[in-house]
Parts: structure tokens; sequence; C-alpha cells
């Protein structure tokens, strides 16, 4: 009969846990709007028990205002307990949450792991310190290449400061005393002395005449 008309005992799929507190967050709703009713009929009653005298009226009213309040104290209740269950599953929804995530984050870490070392499985450490030593080597033999391009040619190995600066002083007194004493004499690769530039004065005389 199963297989002809289908099994009745087929059953539903169960609620998610966000379903169901959907489901306690909307009852919860529905009772929040059941206790703002009843304390606008509180209202109404301790109103019209201001404005009655004492006697069997009054007490009838104050009767309905207890009885309404008793139920709004059960409606309460039952609103705290919604919202205590409404807590629990939230909770419970945040620790699947989280727990979800960090699974996420531990399968992402094997990943990374397996991937970092099958890579590192392709150096050769061996060779990578050979390269490394060559390449020390290399730039050792380039410094050293610089140091002999740069070297100075025709100077003496030790030069004496202290005679540098004592022939720069006498050569500044020497200046001193005759400024023109470089300037008239005739240095030893020039034959004959050079014929001196006459002076304004006597190319005017000259050509004068």
């Amino acid at each position: 009969m199963n297989r002809i008309f289908g099994s009745s005992a087929s059953k539903a799929p169960k609620p998610s846990l966000s379903d169901a507190i959907a489901s306690t967050d909307q009852r919860a709703a529905s009772v929040e709007v059941k206790i703002a009713k009843l304390d606008a009929e509180l209202v109404r009653y301790r109103d019209q028990m201001a404005k009655m005298r004492n006697g069997p009226g009054k007490n009838a009213v104050q009767e309905r205002a207890l009885r309404v309040l008793r139920q709004k104290k059960m409606y309460e209740a039952q609103l705290a307990q919604l919202t205590q269950q409404s807590y629990n599953m939230e909770s419970a929804a945040l620790a699947t949450e989280n727990l979800r995530n960090t699974m996420a984050t531990v399968d992402a870490m094997k990943t990374a792991n397996k991937e970092i070392r099958k890579q590192y499985g392709k150096i050769d450490v061996d060779k990578l310190e050979s390269m490394h030593d060559e390449m020390s080597d290399l730039l050792e033999q380039a410094n050293e290449i610089q140091e002999t391009m740069g070297r100075s040619y025709a100077v003496p190995d030790e030069i004496d400061e202290a005679d540098l600066e004592a022939e720069l002083q006498a050569l500044d007194v020497e200046t001193e005393e005759d400024p023109s004493a470089y300037l008239d004499t005739v240095p030893d690769f020039l034959d004959e002395a050079p014929i001196a530039e006459p002076k304004e004065s006597q190319k005017a005389a000259v050509t004068n005449t």
C-alpha cells in the first residue's frame, strides 16, 4: 500500500535553529502586544475607580482590574520564558557559527601548509648556500677591482702632513712680501723672456706720431 499511495509517515524537514529563533521571536512579539492591550485596559479601570465612590460598583471594577492584572502577570512570565529561549538559541547559533568559522580556518591552514611544504620541497638548500657563497666571492672581487682602479699614481706613499703645512705657510709668506715675484719670474722652460705689452700711455703716443 505504501508503494502505491505513498508513505504517510514521511517526515517534514526539521526546522533550523534560525527558524526556531524567528518563531520564538514572533511569539514573544505577539505576547508583547497582548500585554500592551492589558496595560491600556488597566489604565481605563484605574481612571474609572478614581471617579467612583466606594461601593459595589467600584468593587466590581476593581475585581475586573485584578483579573486583568493577573492575566498580565501570566503573559509577562511567558514573555520572559520566550525571551530566555530566544537568547539561548541565539547563543547556540553564535557558537555554531564560530565553530564553523574555526573549522574553515583550520582547513585553510592545512591547505596552506601543504602548499608551502610542496614549494619548499623544490628548493635545494645546498645549492642555495653555494649560490650565496659564490655571490659573496663575486662581491669581494668587485670591491678589490674598484680599489685597484681607484689607486693614485705618481704620489709618494708617505707624505708628512707637517712638512706640507710648513711649505704652504712659507708660500704664503713669499707671496705677501712680493706678490709680483711669481709674475716676473721667467720659467726655465722658455728660451726668451716674454715681450712686455706697452702701457696705454705709450700706445697713445705712438698713435699720435
